[in-house]
């Protein structure tokens, strides 16, 4: 019978599966109660090329042309790639490498524009018969629209859409978790634009043909739960569940939302469409809804600006391109000394070692923290005492004192054999260590290495190829250079003395 009950409760929506390891963190939302807030215009906005997983973009402008709100600004080269729009009308300034938000502090060509302030904008045109509408043709709109996953992974969101006969689609699962600490602008978008997350998420359905959906929230955020479970009955998906999620990290990390929803694990090396899943970001949903229904291009996101550094903490609608350090200012925080800015949550986000770089779609969160709080935070490394803690609470199940010795020690193959690859870097691991061991950034420094072998490997062996190419082709060259010549010599040798004749010179 408790099974029985238990079975129904998860049916119900009311019990997830859970997932293997995970940590409770200290939640520190400051700005969980504060309304989403319009960032001023920054003077100048700074565009990267490539602000996705995959190519770079390619500028489609010249300096001294004049841009408007929306209008695409650089196409995609390849397939993984979104096109980049101007955030705001105004005049192209110049075209040069500039720093963006990454840990080594490399630059990219960025597209530096000079607002106006008068906020012409550029629109496709409004969809309202989307459901009308053939999934394809609703693919290329976002496609079109420059959108990327919102939760923090920028992958395309066109690719994930699209609707495969050999892997169908039956859950879509729309992640409002929001689990690292500080960050609250999913809370902040379920509470203030419910009826638009709800809309978007009718639209992904439609695309990828799912029979149910799944709208997943952690059980600190109430008000979020019970907004949403209003806006979809006022929307008539009356097949739509809000499932309430215990509150525990990495419980966002899409796989291991996936299993605590459906039971079902990914397998290592495949993707969730692969067990019939899809899963997007409430943020995303919103960008779809607005990029179908209103033809608007992917320009800004909302951001969580905080950390006991910040005089005036809150959640920013700020344009792409707008200067991390300009943001800080306008939330009072301009002297920095002392102070460290982290680009995204504190478990799976980078330090900016410089601020000078501009907000981008990657940018979810920016955290300014004192040097004594990060000090605290980033005590010096101890040996390793074997306490097991970081396996326990790998969502993973993998080893990481093991991965981090190997990784330590530049032996990269053995690490890849105990599933390098298959680390989500969430920071469990670091976060329990009480030899406060740094696993997370062994663990990348391995990934680095690995990644470099591979390209190595790759260009030895197109080199090999390409070798062995012009070999035969020389070969071929050669063998029929010979063979022209012999033909040639057979056509100009002098003819031999015929019978006849020789008998004629005999009788004479």
């Amino acid at each position: 019978m408790p099974a029985l009950l238990k079975n129904l409760s998860r049916k119900l929506g009311m019990m997830p599966f859970g997932f293997h390891g995970g940590v409770e963190v200290d939640q520190r939302k400051l700005t969980a109660s504060m309304a989403i807030e319009d960032c001023a215009l920054s003077p100048v906005l700074i565009l990267p090329m490539k602000q996705h997983i995959g190519e770079a973009c390619t500028p489609l402008v010249h300096v001294g042309d004049y841009v408007k709100r929306g209008q695409k600004i650089a196409r995609a080269e390849g397939y993984v790639a979104a096109p980049v729009h101007a955030s705001a009308s105004g005049k192209v300034v110049k075209i040069e490498e500039h720093r963006i938000a990454h840990p080594s502090g490399m630059g990219l060509p960025c597209i530096f524009i000079e607002p106006d302030g008068d906020d012409a904008s550029e629109t496709l045109e409004p969809w309202e018969d989307w459901a009308e509408r053939d999934p394809g043709e609703l693919r290329e709109r976002i496609r079109m629209c420059g959108l990327v996953g919102l939760g923090g992974a920028v992958f395309p969101t066109f690719i994930k859409l699209v609707r495969d006969q050999r892997h169908a689609v039956e859950t879509v699962i729309l992640n409002g978790i929001e689990c690292e600490p500080y960050l609250t602008t999913d809370h902040r978008l379920m509470l203030e634009h419910a009826d638009e997350i709800v809309a978007g998420l009718a639209i992904i359905r439609h695309m990828v043909g799912a029979r149910e959906a799944v709208i997943a929230i952690e059980d600190n955020k109430p008000d979020a739960v019970e907004t949403m479970r209003r806006a979809v009955v006022a929307a008539g998906l009356e097949d739509v569940r809000v499932t309430v999620m215990p509150t525990r990290y990495p419980q966002g990390s899409e796989k291991q939302l996936i299993q605590a929803i459906t039971g079902r694990e990914v397998p290592a090396g495949k993707l969730p469409v692969h067990i019939g899943v899809l899963c997007q970001n409430v943020g995303t949903a919103q960008a779809v809804f607005h990029a179908v229904r209103h033809g608007r291009p992917l320009t800004e996101r909302v951001v969580t600006v905080s950390g006991e550094a910040v005089p005036r903490p809150g959640n920013l609608r700020i344009p792409f391109g707008t200067p991390v350090r300009f943001v800080l200012a306008g939330r009072g925080l301009e002297d920095l000394n002392d102070i460290h800015i982290i680009h995204g949550g504190p478990m799976m986000g980078e330090r900016l070692r410089n601020i000078d770089v501009p907000v981008v779609k990657a940018t979810n969160g920016l955290l300014a923290v004192p040097e004594p709080q990060m000090s605290s935070m980033q005590s010096s490394e101890q040996p390793c005492i074997r306490c097991g803690h970081c396996s326990e609470v790998c969502p993973v199940m993998l080893v990481p004192n093991l991965l981090a010795d190997h990784c330590r020690n530049d032996e990269f193959t053995r690490a890849e054999q105990y599933q390098l690859f298959d680390c989500i870097e969430c920071g469990c691991c670091s976060y329990v260590c009480p030899s406060t061991i740094p696993l997370v950034h062994y663990f990348r420094y391995g990934k680095g290495q690995l990644a470099q072998i591979r390209r190595s490997e790759a260009f030895a062996e197109e080199s090999r190829l390409r070798s062995e190419a012009r070999e035969q082709r020389l070969e071929r060259e050669k063998q029929a250079k010979a063979a022209r010549r012999s033909r040639v010599r057979k056509t100009h040798a002098p003819a031999e003395p015929s019978d006849n004749n020789a008998t004629g010179k005999e009788e004479s």
